[in-house]
């Protein structure tokens, strides 16, 4: 059996064709999340080799870097079984309907609207990037790249009482939303130096080399961005040393080290489910298009660099 679904078939070229539809309990889709960074990244085809393996999503069809069925933030309805009558997440591609094993389906919780809980995803993510960043209460925050996955970032560090976060982007029309979560907003050049913690999300070589700028003695950058295939220079010479700064990593496939032993993926999706219980998060879907309308709107939607999160309707 198969079902409607968006693929990407070339660099820059999409199309509705079947995907097949997987064994397990049924799931109607309401609606799935486009996230801008990834997806722009598998759209053009600058998806490394070395990271094919590492790259794929849950249920993804075809291989890279052509054609592919892609995506990982579906809401649902469960129309059978246990589940029956239930919004559900599940990391499944964009596609009008589904069949999955129960286990791999995450209940809403009753204060969540399925509208908003496409945002799941990247709020998992964000909440990875706070643990691997180490901030904590009372410290100066620096979030730079205003995009979706730095305003959860920096939503959430906001919530770290006392501390001081700061939103850095070049977009001056992000300073409401920065402002709505709790946060200070500046430009590039106007960004606060001698920070307890830099986190970086705009997947820009000049927003890493800001980063390194910001950061106070010993202090630690956290890369979350991924860069695809680019190649990042960066000025590892005038303070660097001096000033001691460590440089680290971030990847929501795996649970960080230190959480591993007690953490488990359904336990890290189910708290983010829990975060997106905040009312202020619906700004951040900036667009939303019929399914039936997304292979013409789809290439523009990832160029926009005015998208957050755009939401597909079914």
């Amino acid at each position: 059996m198969s079902a409607p679904a968006l693929w990407c078939t070339g660099p820059g070229e999409v199309q509705t064709r079947t995907g097949a539809m997987g064994e397990g309990v049924h799931v109607r889709t309401l609606f799935s999340g486009i996230s801008r960074g990834t997806e722009r990244l598998v759209l053009s085809g600058r998806v490394p080799a070395s990271e094919y393996d590492r790259m794929r999503a849950p249920y993804q069809e075809g291989d890279f870097p052509f054609p592919v069925k892609y995506g990982y933030a579906a809401v649902g309805l469960v129309t059978e079984g246990g589940l029956q009558g239930r919004h559900v997440f599940a990391l499944h591609p964009h596609q009008t309907e589904f069949r999955l094993p129960e286990a791999a389906l995450t209940p809403l919780p009753q204060t969540l609207a399925p509208e908003r809980a496409v945002l799941a995803s990247n709020m998992e993510t964000a909440l990875t990037i706070l643990w691997d960043s180490g901030a904590g209460a009372g410290d100066r925050i620096a979030v730079i790249g205003g995009g979706l996955v730095g305003l959860l970032v920096a939503s959430l560090a906001a919530r770290l009482p006392g501390a001081d976060v700061t939103v850095v982007d070049p977009q001056a029309g992000r300073a409401p939303l920065a402002q709505a979560l709790g946060c200070a907003y500046v430009t590039p050049e106007d960004a606060p130096g001698d920070q307890d913690v830099v986190i970086h999300t705009s997947a820009t070589e000049a927003g890493l080399t800001l980063a390194l700028s910001l950061a106070g003695p010993q202090a630690q950058i956290t890369e979350a961005s991924w860069h695809g295939a680019a190649q990042i220079a960066l000025p590892l010479g005038g303070a660097f040393h001096s000033r001691r700064l460590k440089i680290v990593s971030s990847q929501v496939g795996t649970i960080p080290p230190d959480r591993a032993p007690r953490w488990t993926y359904r336990r890290r999706l189910t708290v983010a489910l829990d975060l997106l219980a905040d009312d202020r998060l619906d700004a951040l879907i900036s667009g939303e298009t019929d399914f039936a309308d997304l292979p013409a709107a789809y290439p523009g939607i990832l160029a926009d660099p005015g998208t957050l999160c755009h939401r597909i309707r079914y």
